[in-house]
């Protein structure tokens, strides 16, 4: 097992890498989708992922999927739904066995590799506008799906707050 210290910091930088470079993470921040403090909650997620490492024992993906997707939904308002959370994990587990078995320089190019493609920002651009025409024909089709639909009063009590989710229920 690879000694506590100077070589655990090499593991936290993989780990820094490994998130920072994942571009579901960096169009939460880019975004604002962790509020004004986004840039803070990814550097503490950097944190809390390689101490979860070290105070578990044997990880599977799927125990580490659910706590990256846990912060990913509570810090940033983030469902990952891309398939990319699977490929995090598997580096993340991968790297971490690298530092357990002593590979540093190893876990030293994959840090390097990483480090190289954080600089390929990901990049979120608007749909370009609808001409009138396009919205024109769009909200007839909505206004025909809801006349075909199940019939819900308009009138109905205003909707009911729960624990800031708003509850729409039908009437009966």
């Amino acid at each position: 097992m690879a000694a506590p210290g100077a070589q655990r910091v090499l593991f936290t930088e993989a780990v820094r890498q490994a998130l920072l470079s994942w571009p579901v993470l960096q169009i939460a921040v880019d975004n604002g989708f962790g509020g004004v403090y986004g840039t803070q909650k990814a550097d503490w997620m950097v944190d809390v992922v390689q101490q979860f490492f070290h105070d578990n024992a044997d990880l599977q993906r799927c125990e580490v999927e659910d706590f990256v997707a846990d912060i990913m939904n509570q810090e940033f308002n983030t469902v990952v739904e891309d398939g990319s959370l699977p490929q995090l994990c598997d580096s993340l587990l991968q790297m971490f066995s690298q530092w357990q078995q002593g590979a540093l320089q190893t876990l030293r190019n994959t840090i390097d590799s990483l480090s190289q493609k954080k600089s390929e920002r990901a990049k979120v651009t608007a749909p370009p506008p609808q001409s009138d025409e396009e919205e024109e024909d769009e909200e007839a089709q909505v206004m025909e799906c809801e006349s075909c639909g199940p019939s819900v009063s308009r009138t109905a009590d205003p909707p009911e707050e729960e624990d800031g989710w708003t509850m729409v229920k039908k009437k009966k």
